[in-house]
């Protein structure tokens, strides 16, 4: 049997996931790379992957999409790992790098800078190294592990997360697993379950993980990532979503697994943005 082709997100925070694929059976069933969130999406657009934790900002690229896990990256609140960092106050910046890495925190920074923050900085596209280039009245968006201890480095720190929540009350989803066509069934509920276990054994996972000087890994897994895609971080994406010329007319269906006690496996569901 051909092997499904995964491409998932080579940060710290999708280790638990990571973990819990290569922890069960579908280790033999999946052929998994890993790369930066803005590759995973290039590989699911240009069909060299079956499914891809990829950002959702790309879904309205997508011809339709298959949204068909429980779990995500997302946040309620602060993520840590999803900043803005400047020498000046935010109200007095005039340039913005915007990360490369994705495109989801690469869409969002603008909107919050004119929605939430109502600051008009030039948005500049970032480029390897742009994070030397942050100073003065110049801030930088830093995304993933490459964000880790910049709040040491730099007086003031934006974070992209707990921003959204104190704008409109709702978690956010910076990526998901999507496919741009329906998997089979028995997959779905053996990923799903396989994500589960590799969260369910983050401490077992921190213990084989390098360590971090200054950084908390359990910690950030607990209390920055929040990973179940449930009903409040649905609204979340919704709400986002609304924002991206395009997401309209794509077709977003959600293969759910309600694990709350008593239910049972429930079915793909659209969701319109």
């Amino acid at each position: 049997m051909q092997k499904l082709r995964l491409s998932a997100v080579s940060y710290l925070n999708t280790k638990p996931f990571i973990y819990g694929i290569f922890r069960s059976a579908l280790s033999e069933q999946v052929e998994l790379n890993l790369d930066i969130p803005s590759v995973c999406a290039q590989k699911l657009l240009r069909g060299e992957a079956d499914l891809a934790l990829t950002p959702v900002a790309i879904i309205p690229d997508l011809p339709e999409a298959h949204i068909i896990s429980d779990y995500c990256i997302g946040t309620v609140g602060a993520v840590k790992t999803v900043c803005i960092f400047s020498e000046k106050p935010l109200h007095e910046i005039k340039r913005l790098y915007l990360d490369f890495h994705s495109k989801t925190s690469a869409t969002l920074a603008p909107i919050l800078c004119r929605e939430f923050w109502n600051v008009q900085p030039e948005f500049l596209q970032a480029t390897e190294g742009f994070e030397q280039r942050i100073g003065g009245h110049t801030a930088g968006l830093v995304i993933g592990d490459r964000a880790i201890g910049l709040e040491k480095r730099f007086p003031f720190v934006y974070d992209l997360g707990e921003a959204w929540l104190a704008w409109t009350g709702l978690p956010f989803v910076f990526a998901a697993w999507v496919s741009v066509r329906p998997l089979e069934p028995a997959f779905v509920a053996q990923f799903n379950t396989a994500l589960q276990s590799g969260i369910a054994h983050i401490p077992e996972l921190t213990k084989i993980l390098p360590t971090m000087p200054g950084f908390d890994v359990e910690a950030y897994f607990r209390q920055n990532i929040s990973y179940d895609l449930n009903e409040a971080k649905w609204e979340g994406l919704q709400r986002f979503l609304q924002y991206l010329p395009g997401a309209a007319r794509v077709p977003v269906y959600r293969s759910a697994f309600n694990r709350m006690p008593g239910s049972s496996v429930s079915g793909a569901k659209q969701m319109q943005p």
